[in-house]
């Protein structure tokens, strides 16, 4: 088990990072779209705070995950045309842009509605702003908006991945899957990329 990210891959590390952060935001994306429709109760509470919980942990991790490619590199590209590698590299820092404004975004929402923010129940999280009508309907839009751009980077980035994938059938994707789920090529077990 490699832990620190490779030239040839990504570390076991930053595959954790990635596909935690993947099912969270797909469980906080769930629960976001169904709890607006809920009838006042106490389940409704208790989903919303599960909501804001998962959103700040989301946050956490995206900052870690942002610190861990920052210090601890990446693999080398595999060869592909030159706005392919442009396009994934902008694909890349919009979606680490929007994974952490869209829990700053409801983090502002909460605060500006003068809602209490704790993390699993655990400690409170201090209010980014005082309650204010006109800061809580910006970052409330803002948070939805934010919801629709996550949802259309990541199916062009999931796109992406199995066009690689399947078409091209390089190891864009299988970098960032454990070494058992890697199809097997010979002796090699496709972390260098070749066909």
């Amino acid at each position: 088990m490699q832990l620190r990210n490779t030239d040839i891959a990504w570390g076991t590390v930053s595959m954790l990072l990635h596909w935690l952060v993947v099912l969270l935001v797909l469980v906080a994306a769930t629960l976001g779209l169904v709890m607006d429709e809920m009838p006042n109760s106490m389940t409704k509470l208790r989903v919303f705070a599960l909501h804001k919980s998962l959103g700040i942990t989301v946050l956490a991790l995206m900052l870690l995950r942002l610190a861990w490619r920052l210090l601890g590199g990446r693999p080398a590209a595999l060869p592909m045309a030159r706005w392919q590698a442009f396009s994934a590299s902008v694909t890349h820092w919009l979606l680490y842009a929007v994974l952490l404004a869209m829990p700053l975004s409801g983090w502002l929402y909460n605060s500006a509605s003068n809602f209490p923010l704790q993390w699993f129940g655990l400690f409170n999280l201090p209010a980014l702003v005082e309650r204010d009508r006109d800061i809580r309907e910006w970052a409330h839009d803002a948070h939805e908006t934010l919801f629709w751009v996550i949802v259309a980077l990541v199916a062009l980035h999931a796109a992406a991945a199995l066009w690689h994938h399947l078409v091209l059938r390089d190891a864009t994707l299988e970098r960032m899957l454990p070494s058992y789920l890697r199809r097997r090529r010979g002796s090699d077990d496709a972390a260098d990329g070749t066909p």
